[in-house]
Formats: C-alpha cells, structure tokens, sequence
C-alpha cells in the first residue's frame, strides 16, 4: 500500500524501526521471516525462554543495522530472570505459547496500522480543509498539535518497546525520554527489587490482554502551548496584572482525604504530577504517582515515543488511555494486583472519557519557590494543563479584560516562538486545537482531580501548591477541583480553609494578591508560618482547632 510521504512521516520515520521506499512502509525480509516464525510459535521459532527471547530481540535489531546501538548492559539478564524464574511454569507456557507468538503478528501488522492510520488522517485533513492534523509525528516544543492514534497502533508500537527496536541514536537530541524497554529489565536484574518486578508485571498484563482482545478504540496526545510573546491580537502566557485583574469567581474545592485520583468517578481531569520528560522514571526505576498510571495505563508510555520535553510554557493532555491493571502500594511497596476492567464510556471519537493533563512542577525549588517569577511559573503550568480548548474564545476576553500587555518589549530571543500547524486560522487554533470541533465532546462540568503536585520527593510547598492548582482551575473556569491529599501532614484544614476562602467571595485576583503577598514576606523572613496559618484571623484559627 503506498502513501503520500508527508512532513508528519518525515518527522518520526528517523525514530521508528520501519524502512520505507517507493511510499511504502516495510520491515526488512530478515526482520519479516524472524516474526513469522516467532507467530508460528515456539516450536518453530524456539523462543520458549526468556534467554531465547532476547536472543531473538538481538536477532531482530541486528536485521535493523541497530547492534551499533547498545542496550542497557543487563537487558539481556533483565529479560532472563523474570520469564525464566520469576515467571510462574504456568504464566511462561501461556506467554510463550500464545502472547509472543500474537505479538510477532502484530508487529508484522505495523507497516500496514501506519499507512492506515496515515490515510484516516488525510481523510480528516480533508474533511478540515487541511486545518485538523492528527497523525502521527514528531510533536516538537512549542509546536502546538494532537496525535490521535488506535488502540491497536499502540499496541503494535509497545510491541516494538518491548522489543527494543526503536533506534534512540538521535533521540537526545530531540530532547524525547527512552521509549525502549531494555533499562526496565536490566534494572530489575541490577536491583532484585519487588518493585521493578511488579512494574513488569502490568505491562506484561496489557500485552496478554491486548494480544487475546484487541482493542478498538482511540487515545489523543496533545501538546499545548501558551504562547509566551509576540503574540498581538490571541491569549498569551499570563504574566502578573493578568492575575492580579481577574475577577473570576473561585470554583467549588472538594477535598478527599482518601482514595485515588485514578478511581475518581466525577469525569475530571485527572493530573498526571509529571517529570518534564513525560513518563518520568517508568521506563526506568521510578515508581510515584506518574510512574504508576504509566504502569496501570500502559497505552500512555507511547506518547514518550514522539513527545520531547515540556517547557515552562508547556502541557500535555492525553484523552482515552485504557486502565489495564490494578495495584496496592506506593514508590518501593508498589504491587501489581490483577486485571482491572476498565469500564469508562467511550466519547463520539472512540477515546475513553479518561482526561489525563500531564504537568511538570519545579524540582527542588527551595526558598525560590516563594519568588514572583516561580510562582508565575507554576500557576501558569498548570493554567496551561487545566485550560479546556473549547472555551479560548472566553479566555481572551478575559486576557483583554485584565489589562495586561501582551507583547514582551524585553526579551524577544530567549523562546522560540509557538509554531501552529496550520496557518489558515491562527486565532481559532491557537490553544492547538485540531480535531473537528464538532466532534469534541467538551462537557461544561468537567473538573480537576489532583493532589499534592510538585510536593513529596520535588519538594514543593503543599500549602502553596494547592491554593497554586486553585486559582489555575478557576481562571480556566473548570467548575470544581477535587483535591486528594494522600494524609499530608501540612495539609489537615485544607477543606475547612478553603470553605472560610469560599464564604469571603474571593475572586482569582483577590486570592492570588494574598499568595503573593504571603510570599513576599517569607522570602523576606518576615513570616515564619505556613500559608493557612499566615491568612485566617485567630477567630477562625480557634475554630479550626475544633475540627482536628
């Protein structure tokens, strides 16, 4: 089948293990005759082993010229100790005998769910006047856009991680994260962790379920982009009077003090507490709060595959990610803990109504966290991830209406400016909107679930970073935000506080004034005291007290 060789192609053909000629995507004939035998099963192919798996894996990536392209030093015993001795006699029969086999076909499928998924897209390019891309390409910073692809594309994809065949020699300097699985085993090897181990064992899960029922649906990636200058007549990245003007109401807080933003059951908008580099440690030895959705929502480790490094300015928004495995535990307690049936309804584009907004906070921030510039820094960080795209009509209304300046008269040279992929309508896509929009399904009453973002091992002032997500959620008009606190010691008034807050009718600006003023004056060592304490009168303090 031959396709049009577009830029979106161009873009991630250096980074897939596919050769192309005459418009057509194939697998190399040695590559083509090793999957084969591998889908006619072990009998055949003779990869009944963990060894004899990875000796096929080297097989393959020699066929890919990729052997000059070395794998983390102890993949190769990775990959041995867990089928060979951590896999039950049962499990390995069942893996061997059926999951590896289906695997070798739908890798052999690849070259043919990606001309397909390419020809769908042109389709809807098209039906768009060439204004909603949606392929799969190389989404680089500051380019706002969406990659819509197949559940069964992914699947065909992370089929190529676990194999280790994506070539990574010029990955890094495209600032992507790892994509290969090849340190996830080898670090179990190097680390004999129960952690690691169970880590594989939810990918492992997703690829037996996937390979005995394929599904059929959609997941989106989107990058989105506040334009930070230049950027006369559209919305931009707010700057300080943008939030000191705005007289948006506060939205209802809600907080729990237990469960999990993943099992939240209100259709919000889940936050993913990212690294910069999406995925964080999941390929590698992390296992918090990213680490584990990536783990429990395998189908989200291939936005890792074409998403560099987030900027300051920068957010990532993934829509219809399947849940696949459940878990007990946390960081070194982490347990894999059996099938989960995901039973979200799915939207008019086949995506689950999962909403995941993944946002970088900073690390180790120390005292400049109380500094203007940093706290602009996180409320705009999570502005961009909370804003709903089918609402920027109303936010550069409310952007006018604060009177700020939207050029930047002072530093035109340190970022790149944001690149739209279509020209044709700048103003409507700005927020890099470019599925149809009569096919989204933007409900008003979509909230925030999130939590203790950018605290625990980043570091980050709880008190601060709540109220932070607070005021974001508000100026994005999100109508509720449904805060998790995970039994933060800094946090135990956190619904009582915002309630008093609430009763006062404060708006965005008046509660943002109060932050940083309460920041000014810790940096200065004026004030000793957390946020809470440093806000309510003695009055309500004492009536605090009362509800310890």
């Amino acid at each position: 089948m031959e396709i049009e060789i577009g830029e979106d192609l161009k873009s991630i053909l250096p980074f897939l293990p596919l050769a192309m000629r005459s418009s057509t995507l194939f697998w190399p004939s040695q590559v083509v005759e090793t999957l084969k035998s591998m889908a006619a099963g072990p009998d055949q192919s003779g990869v009944n082993s963990g060894e004899a798996l990875f000796h096929s894996i080297s097989n393959i990536r020699q066929s890919l010229s990729l052997s000059n392209q070395r794998l983390a030093s102890s993949a190769q015993h990775g990959y041995a100790l867990f089928f060979d001795k951590l896999m039950s006699e049962t499990e390995s029969m069942q893996w061997f005998g059926e999951v590896i086999p289906a695997l070798g076909n739908l890798l052999l499928q690849l070259p043919f769910l990606l001309e397909t998924h390419y020809r769908n897209d042109d389709q809807l390019a098209s039906k768009g006047s060439g204004k909603f891309k949606t392929g799969l390409r190389l989404l680089a910073s500051q380019v706002a856009g969406t990659v819509y692809l197949s559940q069964e594309l992914i699947g065909a994809l992370l089929a190529c991680a676990f194999f280790c065949l994506f070539p990574v020699i010029d990955r890094r300097a495209q600032n992507l994260p790892t994509i290969n699985f090849d340190y996830l085993f080898a670090i179990l090897y190097d680390g004999r962790s129960k952690m690691q181990e169970n880590k594989i064992r939810c990918i492992i899960h997703y690829f037996r379920r996937i390979c005995s029922n394929i599904p059929v649906g959609f997941v989106s990636f989107e990058r989105k982009v506040l334009p930070l200058n230049n950027c006369s007549g559209y919305f931009c990245c707010p700057k300080a009077n943008f939030w000191i003007n705005s007289t948006i109401p506060l939205c209802q807080f809600k907080v729990k003090d237990s469960g999990l933003i993943e099992d939240q059951t209100f259709g919000a908008l889940e936050v993913d507490f990212a690294n910069e580099y999406l995925g964080g440690g999941a390929l590698h030895s992390g296992c918090v709060q990213e680490e584990i959705r990536f783990m429990i929502n395998p189908e989200l480790i291939v936005g890792m595959l074409f998403l560099p490094a987030m900027a300051d300015n920068e957010a990532i928004e993934i829509v219809g990610a399947e849940r696949f495995s459940n878990y007990t535990g946390y960081a070194f307690n982490f347990r894999f803990a059996g099938n989960h049936d995901d039973k979200q309804e799915k939207d008019s584009l086949g995506r689950r109504k999962t909403f995941i907004t993944a946002i970088d906070a900073l690390c180790s921030p120390g005292m400049r966290q109380y500094r203007l510039e940093f706290l602009l820094r996180e409320v705009n960080k999570a502005f961009c991830g909370f804003f709903d795209q089918s609402k920027h009509n109303q936010y550069e209304r409310l952007f006018l209406e604060s009177g700020e300046d939207i050029m930047d008269h002072t530093d035109t040279s340190r970022y790149n400016l944001p690149v739209h992929e279509s020209a044709s309508d700048t103003r409507e896509n700005c927020f890099g909107t470019y599925l149809i929009p009569e096919c989204l399904d933007h409900k008003d009453d979509i909230g925030i679930a999130t939590g203790n973002w950018g605290c625990g091992a980043f570091g980050g002032d709880p008190q601060v970073k709540s109220i932070i997500q607070w005021l974001a959620a508000s100026q994005a008009l999100r109508p509720f935000i449904l805060y998790y606190t995970f039994g933060n010691e800094a946090l135990p008034h956190l619904q009582k506080v915002s309630e008093w807050i609430l009763g006062h009718k404060w708006t965005v600006g008046d509660l943002w004034s109060m932050l940083v003023e309460y920041c000014s004056q810790i940096s200065n060592g004026q004030t000793h005291v957390g946020f809470f304490d440093w806000l309510l009168p003695a009055s309500s303090k004492t009536n605090l007290c009362c509800f310890s």
